[in-house]
């Protein structure tokens, strides 16, 4: 496949122009990132967002690899002389590489199979005629008789008739048009059935230790629930097909002639093919299919919460006090100021089995009031809600108008224990620099998150069961899009947000540290360029995605690419405003506009493309926006909610912490999320929660149902 067909294969998939997969390819080729293409290129790709550019990646890759692995295929069908033209042309025209392996598997070197010893001896003849099925006379004994000798250790009839038959089920095995056909009908007939090892000890796993659900339409949670239960030896598994329907579509394809004499041992044969070769073989193939897809599904929608708690807006400006939760160990107390710096911290033991709860509570409000604290975040984690309960009480005490929150924790213990953290608090012990990391996640949560392994936050579902080196690749490109649609403070960002702006890898972003530190602040975007390791390309990819506030050049302060800044000069100068005036009041920008000429127009006259000056014109008409801002905003509340205090058809406000395949869990300030099914979250048929809700949102839920003894609340956002 040359380029041109590649092209024009992921165009007609993706709905695309062909040259805008060209442009993107070629861009991509060398070696420019998809936050830059998407916001920097947009003349080039036909204004491509970075969902299609990566889809648009992720395809050419794939057919780049499937084009690796027909090269090796034909290489190695042609050296064992087998090569026709006929085989050639429909291994280069298949698109799939499941279709390359079906067609292969003929000429695949094998273990030493039974047809492999029939044929050593020298009973290939007599399944040939087996196969051709023309003669219809005489008798089977008379055909088979020539081949039973000593000399080939065919001592009698049954023996050559089974190694003959060994021979044509594995010719009927490896067609490579049968193993397709009886693929399309197991994913259509197939059920994937499962059953408990042991009825009386099934884990987590009583719903399905007598299951079963139709191949074509089970979900992806439950391939992963199923999946982990035989893992774990509680399961069986199995898929179940009608074999009889399955068999007979085979000798629909085979029995050409029923005249045969050998009818009866093809009929053997192919049963046999079946059962023994193609069944298990399209059985692990179906599997492995229905566990990728649901791997991609559960990745994707990890991705998309993990998107969503990146976004979440910072509680700019705001004096913290982070609490983590706990027991025995006691709570670990944390205040932060206004820029996210250590200011004190201690441990209070409110709980069992101190029980301490006053002392606690004199202790935060001292220092609520010592610091001005504005907000109080509480992890999520063990004794949260008998924490909240204290937190809510001492507040309350207090003239000062303080709220507080459940933060997320997830991670933050592998925070604590990671060397950056280490790096960043030397003098405290892990257990204290947990907290730390919860109140930082209010502040600013991009800027504390990217320094946790996205796989160790919590808002997917069977992460851990997932292809590990796809999930990583697919939160990485999330976290990576998330950082340069936000933007970083080049002056004040640490080494874990830089290494994810485009073009910045983790020794450059340690060089940009390091420069900071030893040169003092960038006064502007051109002093990147001498960063160790930052060469020219690396400069244009990062360029836009790093900021410069309160300098001399206002551009630097913008997501306006310095590649752009003589087109930004000209804009102003057509507008008759400066720097300083945009700087003041970027409104003036978008009012000086209506009078003036089309934008096709002014971007001519600026020397740009309309594309890139509608990117500059909101760049200064908002100079420093920040998109989360956009986004819901946390939720703070100032008393404390308990399950006795609900009754069924009560509203109440919460956060969504998690959207899975089923629903939503919302928080109500209870100990456990509440759930919303998805038959609850709108009046119209919903088929994926994400196109309802995200992580983050704050919406109105009412109470349907409430499960005392095990602390479970029902809930639905059809208030009506």
């Amino acid at each position: 496949m040359d380029e041109q067909q590649l092209y024009a294969i992921v165009a007609e998939e993706l709905g695309l122009r062909w040259n805008q997969v060209k442009n993107t390819v070629e861009l991509l080729d060398n070696d420019n990132t998809v936050p830059f293409i998407a916001r920097y290129r947009k003349e080039v790709t036909g204004s491509l967002d970075e969902e299609a550019i990566r889809a648009i990646r992720d395809r050419t890759r794939y057919l780049r690899n499937l084009d690796d692995r027909k090269r090796a295929v034909l290489k190695s069908i042609a050296e064992q002389g087998k090569l026709t033209p006929e085989l050639e042309e429909k291994i280069k025209n298949a698109t799939r590489l499941q279709e390359v392996e079906d067609l292969y598997l003929p000429y695949r070197p094998k273990r030493r199979t039974r047809a492999i010893i029939a044929r050593e001896k020298g009973l290939q003849p007599l399944a040939d005629l087996i196969l051709r099925q023309e003669i219809i006379e005489g008798t089977v004994d008379d055909y088979v008789a020539p081949f039973i000798n000593a000399e080939n250790k065919v001592r009698s009839l049954e023996e050559a008739l089974a190694g003959a038959r060994d021979i044509v089920a594995e010719v009927i095995s490896d067609d490579a048009n049968i193993r397709k056909l009886i693929r399309q009908a197991t994913e259509q007939q197939g059920l994937i059935v499962s059953e408990a090892r042991d009825s009386d000890n099934v884990g987590d796993f009583e719903i399905y230790k007598e299951f079963s659900e139709a191949v074509k339409s089970i979900p992806a949670y439950r391939i992963l629930a199923i999946n982990r239960g035989e893992r774990e030896s509680y399961l069986r598994v199995r898929v179940d097909v009608p074999e009889a329907d399955m068999v007979r579509a085979i000798e629909n394809v085979i029995i050409t002639n029923r005249k045969s004499i050998f009818t009866e041992q093809l009929e053997i044969s192919l049963a046999d093919a079946y059962r023994r070769l193609i069944a298990p073989a399209i059985e692990r193939e179906l599997r492995n299919t229905l566990t990728q897809r649901a791997d991609e599904h559960a990745i994707d929608i990890f991705a998309r919460n993990l998107r969503a708690l990146l976004l979440t807006p910072p509680l700019k400006g705001k004096k913290i006090l982070g609490i983590d939760p706990g027991y025995r160990t006691g709570c670990k107390v944390a205040v932060i100021d206004a820029t996210g710096k250590y200011l004190q911290g201690t441990t209070i033991y409110p709980h069992p089995p101190q029980r301490r709860w006053e002392d606690a509570k004199k202790i935060l409000q001292d220092y609520i009031e010592q610091y001005d604290v504005d907000v109080v975040a509480i992890g999520n984690g063990t004794a949260s809600r008998e924490t909240e309960q204290m937190v809510a009480e001492s507040i309350s005490d207090l003239d000062n108008k303080v709220c507080y929150t459940i933060v997320n924790e997830a991670g933050a213990s592998v925070y604590s224990a990671s060397p950056i953290a280490q790096k960043e608090f030397p003098q405290l012990d892990a257990s204290m620099r947990g907290n730390i990391s919860i109140a930082r996640r209010l502040l600013d949560p991009l800027a504390e998150l990217v320094k946790i392994d996205p796989k160790s936050i919590g808002v997917g579902l069977y992460q851990h069961d997932v292809n590990q080196t796809d999930l990583a690749e697919a939160l990485d490109d999330v976290v990576e899009s998330a950082v340069n649609q936000v933007g970083v403070d080049v002056n004040t960002a640490s080494t874990s947000l830089l290494r994810y702006v485009a073009g910045v890898n983790s020794r450059v972003a340690e060089n940009i540290v390091r420069f900071r530190e030893e040169r003092g602040i960038f006064k502007r975007r051109e002093e990147l360029k001498q960063v160790k390791g930052l060469g020219d390309n690396a400069f244009v990819q990062a360029a836009g995605f790093l900021r410069i506030r309160e300098r001399d050049l206002f551009f630097d302060s913008t997501a306006v690419h310095p590649e752009s800044y003589d087109a930004a000069f000209a804009l102003l100068h057509h507008l008759d405003l400066t720097p300083n005036d945009v700087r003041a009041n970027g409104a003036l920008v978008r009012s000086r506009l209506k009078d003036r000429r089309t934008l096709d127009e002014l971007a001519a006259l600026c020397g740009c493309g309309k594309e890139t000056l509608a990117d500059i014109i909101d760049s200064l008409e908002k100079p420093n926006r920040d998109p989360r801002d956009e986004m819901p905003r946390v939720d703070l509340r100032s008393d404390v909610l308990s399950i006795d205090d609900l009754a069924e058809g009560m509203i109440l406000k919460g956060t969504v912490r998690n959207v899975v395949d089923f629903g939503a869990f919302v928080d109500i300030g209870l100990k456990q999320d509440g759930l919303v099914h998805l038959s609850k979250m709108a009046k119209k048929f919903v088929k994926n929660p994400l196109d309802i809700v995200s992580v983050g949102d704050v919406v109105q839920v009412k109470v349907l149902s409430i499960d005392v003894e095990r602390g479970r609340v029902g809930l639905s956002m059809v208030l009506d």
